[in-house]
């Protein structure tokens, strides 16, 4: 034990301190530009059919490339990738900011997606090299899990404020002295272990097939949103997308240095955190977006009054996050709170099913809230550090991406399926109740946000079902105690579930 604490880094706090303002940078970033979105389209010029590449722009180089970025972490280095995420992600924020057309705008976006797929990846890695003792790295993932899981909602506060009372322009220009606290400290406090680097040559066949792969599946999603699921344009793209991901499978199995090593997805812990992290965020993305859109059109809230009602669910994160996951993770087994922290979740989500036009905040969305946050900070705690948990240190940079890469694709089917399956309900809804409404105006709006209201409920009701479905795999797949003990935290081979995981429970029933 004295030998190991002796390997420990001495400033590894320190570091945590500017992994977690660049995290925040980057979460942040997912929703304070939709709350800019509709001043930058008017001030630009930016056309309705046009606007929505503000934000698949980003979507599909952060997504498209997040693979890459964290096997880049492996080879180059984590700190050295995680500076230039963050001097790139400020200069393609600048730009951002500065745009004087649409295409400007458009571009800005595309830089920011291509650094923050450098950028968070690599700060997970880092985490997951330098926090190597089980309490410790309890409490640094407790902190990093209520970040990652908060900080779309602050994102929805601090783009209301900056664009209510200064100019969206400052909604990019807010992550330009985030990044540079965040290199600088970088560059002052964080050494990552020596043995950490992984000296193989990159699988440039593997780079190109899983970005072509990964782009051609967000963007279908993207394109199922705007023009249908049936739509020859979005059958292509999945059709694409599944040909290309398959041969990036049989090119991983066969060369020597692979981008994406196949254990690390095979194992069934990491495959069930992956899995039940994406369905999990496929339900969270559809409702801060119904959320936000109830609170603004039905309720009338401002932007800023409407980030503001968000804090419940932030607080029940943090709190679920840091004083829930992070006590119990090093004496329950991932699985039991992961599976509990998607019913309590749940829960929350089936509080939201009974939305109506009148609804109280406080007796109805607060308290939903604070249970949606509970539940999902007690479970994204401990599967961001099960994600990373057993992988030989090397590859700690490509299996941090695939936390990444499972939300991102989970935010791009949750935008483009719940909000397909409201507006369904809302067109079916108005259908049947336009005619009843006469030629009054003010009668045929309130059956639109009837319609609306109803078209939310319908795809909350699939939400539930889909955190349900997340809570199956956590508690069927993920079997591990959660320690990072045995060979492969030391840097020695993972084999799976098999022989490593009854060695784990010997360890930890001699605890």
């Amino acid at each position: 034990m004295p030998d190991s604490e002796s390997r420990l880094d001495p400033r590894r706090w320190k570091a945590l301190t500017f992994i977690a303002i660049a995290q925040l940078m980057v979460v942040l970033d997912a929703t304070i530009v939709n709350i800019a979105l509709p001043s930058a389209q008017a001030d630009l010029g930016i056309s309705e059919a046009n606007k929505q590449w503000v934000i698949t722009a980003y979507a599909l180089a952060f997504g498209g490339l997040l693979l890459f970025g964290g096997r880049i972490a492996d080879l180059w280095g984590r700190q050295r990738t995680f500076v230039t995420g963050l001097v790139g992600f400020a200069a393609a924020s600048a730009l951002g900011g500065a745009a004087t057309n649409p295409a400007m705008m458009f571009g800005a976006r595309g830089l920011q997606g291509v650094f923050g797929a450098l950028l968070a990846p690599a700060a997970l890695s880092l985490l997951a090299v330098m926090f190597t003792d089980a309490k410790e790295r309890a409490k640094a993932f407790g902190i990093y899990g209520a970040i990652a899981g908060g900080g779309g909602a602050i994102g929805l506060i601090l783009g209301g404020v900056l664009t209510e009372y200064l100019d969206w322009r400052w909604t990019f220009y807010v992550n330009i002295p985030f990044a540079a606290v965040a290199a600088l400290g970088a560059l002052a406090v964080i050494r990552e272990p020596a043995e950490a680097r992984n000296t193989s040559s990159l699988d440039i066949p593997g780079v190109v097939l899983s970005t072509l792969g990964l782009v051609s599946l967000v963007y279908g999603f993207t394109r199922a949103e705007s023009d249908g699921w049936t739509a020859g344009g979005t059958v292509a793209l999945f059709v694409a997308s599944a040909g290309l991901l398959l041969a990036f499978v049989a090119v991983e199995s066969r060369v020597r240095a692979p981008l994406l090593p196949l254990r690390v997805v095979t194992d069934r812990n990491r495959g069930g955190v992956y899995a039940s992290l994406g369905l999990a965020i496929i339900a969270m993305f559809g409702l801060f977006l119904f959320l936000t859109y109830y609170l603004q059109v039905v309720k009338g809230y401002s932007p800023v009054k409407t980030g503001v009602a968000f804090l419940p669910m932030i607080a029940g994160m943090i709190t679920g996050s840091t004083q829930i996951g992070a006590r119990l993770m090093t004496r329950v087994r991932p699985r039991l709170l992961m599976g509990p922290g998607f019913v309590v979740a749940s829960l929350g989500m089936l509080l939201l099913t009974q939305l109506e036009m009148d609804s109280s905040y406080l007796s109805l969305i607060l308290p939903a809230q604070v249970l949606l946050g509970l539940g999902m900070g007690t479970a994204f705690m401990p599967a961001m550090s099960l994600a990373t948990i057993g992988v030989r240190p090397q590859d700690s940079g490509v299996a941090s991406a695939m936390v990444n890469t499972s939300q991102q694709v989970g935010g791009a089917i949750g935008t483009a399926l719940l909000n397909t399956i409201a507006a369904s309900a809302t067109t079916a809804y108005v259908t049947d109740h336009i005619a009843a409404a006469g030629a009054s105006e003010q009668a045929r709006r309130l059956v639109e946000l009837r319609g609306m209201v109803e078209g939310y409920t319908v795809a909350i009701w699939w939400a539930v079902g889909i955190l349900l479905l997340a809570t199956t795999i956590a508690v069927l797949c993920v079997n591990t105690s959660g320690r990072p003990s045995g060979p492969a935290a030391e840097g020695g081979p993972s084999e799976g579930s098999g022989k490593g995981d009854e060695d784990e429970q010997l360890l930890v029933a001699m605890h």
